[in-house]
């Protein structure tokens, strides 16, 4: 039969058919995973041995480590933003000046605003299937309940499951409430102060209006019980899960949910396996609340923290598992890191220790001590990244950006600041200097130290402008607050900076002094030059966690049931 199209129509379509199937041959895939709140010093490949990681070590061997890889932020949010953006999150709005640091409704109107471009986003128009499993915490509505202005479909995730908030307390029984301070709210005064008024009432010493006092009373036993019922019922306003932009489960059940989040995963990876896809596997785990599915509790030394480290391994396991069954090994890039440091002051409300270890770096989460922000990073892509080696170069989590927009087959954007660079050089060792000079460290929207690798020398001088003031007790944290908080009632200034080496001292243990360091003024100097040129570079942006964006506002509440039925529901196939 004669073909009804002219040959070169023909030529024409094969020729573009062929274009395409080429592109996407070259594009490879993304498998990029990202624990919660892991201490760098928590797997073995990093130089623990009382916690089992084969898998993770295995990626490593495989694949290249980087021992000086460093989270554009100390907390959640605002590390995430930096991830996907490849940006720092002042530069987005996502970054406050008062408590809280991270979002902790899901109610709340701030979010990672839709104008900024994340890798999802630049994949997607690439050609990319992609992904969210687990973890957002980067917002969910603005005006409504429904609108989903900041749910990750906006920011190019074509399939998501997992939580738009985070793995709070409240979500666990018995390991207490994100709102730690009703605690300390001073109930206990103020019974003995009406006991005490009481008496002296009905003793006759002290006449007190019997219409004032009951209206003291009453406001008192009202403002007590909504505090109370409001923190009992968090766990179903806070605790979604959700499919796409519907809520499955409303608290959700957290036991097996790390075997859930896996399953997914291998079921996006099996149904684009033939197309270029992007999976960002965003563990809940080994954030509070701690969780393990059966088969894992009692595994560890160290409860059921350690217990988590085990179950999370196991997924990446399973994850590598499934490459290897699709045959797509070859052309995987797969990426493993953590969004900030190991929760010190992490302890249940039964007293158990739920936190990592961040090896011999000082701090945790919420600091900038490297304890906070140095945290693993593991790239494997056999065949194209060398395996077995070790990358001692200053890189940051904010890298991730221009590498995978690269890969893709796009150009980063123009028209904003990129503040990651493309890790490809350095991965395959055609060069050996990181093109970071200087990294700045801010808590909140506050910058709270720089980090500076010069050119033509081996040292890393790092210089803080204030310190969180620790407890007294223990003097790595920040017990009496659950977190170090970045406001001037919580911190010490210093002038001059506080400077380190961490090429001599990375533990941070002593700070140098023009008489211990001669360069002290000069290299205080340049980075001081380098910080004024940074903040003229950052352009003035709605702060998305200022106290109207991050209080909670009922009419945004996220619900599968009406609020009268406590949004309750399981509706999960």
């Amino acid at each position: 039969m004669k073909s009804r199209w002219p040959p070169s129509f023909l030529q024409l379509l094969l020729l573009e058919v062929s274009c395409v199937s080429l592109r996407e041959s070259s594009q490879p895939n993304f498998v990029l995973i990202m624990v919660d709140d892991l201490g760098i010093g928590d797997l073995g490949c990093y130089g623990n041995t009382t916690l089992r990681t084969p898998n993770i070590d295995r990626l490593a061997q495989e694949g290249v480590k980087l021992t000086q890889h460093i989270a554009a932020a100390s907390v959640c949010t605002p590390s995430r933003a930096a991830f996907l953006t490849g940006r720092y999150p002042i530069r987005s709005g996502v970054a406050g000046k008062n408590r809280p640091l991270v979002f902790i409704f899901n109610a709340a109107s701030g979010g990672l605003p839709s104008q900024e471009v994340t890798f999802a986003k630049i994949a997607k128009q690439q050609g990319y299937d992609t992904a969210l499993i687990g973890k957002w915490h980067l917002g969910l509505n603005c005006k409504s309940s429904g609108d989903h202005c900041h749910h990750p479909s906006i920011h190019g995730f074509n399939y998501f499951f997992g939580i738009p908030l985070t793995n709070l307390r409240d979500c666990q029984p018995a390991h207490g409430t994100v709102f730690q301070f009703y605690r300390h709210l001073p109930y206990r005064t103020l019974g003995l102060v009406l006991v005490t008024a009481v008496l002296l009432h009905y003793s006759g010493i002290i006449p007190i209006c019997k219409g004032l006092f009951l209206s003291v009373l009453l406001l008192v036993v009202m403002v007590t019980a909504l505090i109370v019922g409001f923190v009992m019922i968090i766990p179903y306003f806070n605790c979604v899960l959700m499919r796409d932009h519907r809520i499955v489960e409303q608290p959700f059940t957290s036991e097996n949910l790390t075997q859930r989040m896996t399953h997914e995963a291998v079921g996006f990876m099996e149904r684009n396996s033939a197309r270029p896809f992007l999976l960002f596997l965003s563990f809940l785990q080994v954030h509070t609340a701690m969780f393990a599915s059966a088969a894992f509790r009692g595994t560890s030394r160290h409860g059921i923290y350690g217990d988590a480290v085990h179950e999370v391994d196991w997924s990446v396991g399973q994850i590598m598992q499934t490459l290897d069954r699709l045959k797509l090994r070859e052309n995987t890039l797969v990426y493993v890191t953590s969004d900030q440091g190991a929760h010190l002051e992490e302890i249940s409300a039964t007293g158990e220790v739920h936190r990592g270890w961040n090896g011999i770096y000082k701090g945790g989460k919420s600091t900038n001590w490297e304890g906070g922000i140095r945290v693993p990073g593991i790239l494997r892509w056999p065949g194209t990244i060398p395996g077995g080696r070790q990358v001692d170069e200053l890189t940051s989590n904010m890298d991730l950006f221009p590498t995978v927009v690269h890969l893709s087959g796009a150009s980063v954007p123009q028209d904003r600041d990129i503040d990651g660079h493309d890790l490809m050089d350095l991965l395959q060792g055609t060069v050996v200097r990181s093109n970071h000079e200087f990294l700045f460290h801010y808590c909140n929207a506050y910058l709270n130290a720089v980090r500076w690798l010069p050119r033509n020398s081996s040292s890393v001088w790092k210089a803080f402008y204030f310190t969180p003031n620790f407890n007294p007790e223990n003097e790595t944290s920040c017990f009496s607050t659950q977190v170090c908080f970045c406001t001037s009632d919580y911190v010490t200034h210093h002038d001059p900076p506080l400077l380190f080496d961490l090429s001599r001292d990375p533990s941070e243990t002593t700070p140098l002094t023009p008489d211990t360091e001669p360069a002290f003024h000069s290299i205080l100097a340049v980075m001081e030059e380098a910080v004024e040129m940074h903040q003229r570079s950052v352009k003035p942006v709605e702060s998305q966690l200022s106290s109207s964006n991050v209080m909670w506002k009922p009419w945004l509440q996220p619900c599968c049931s009406t609020l009268t039925q406590l949004c309750q529901c399981q509706q999960d196939e």
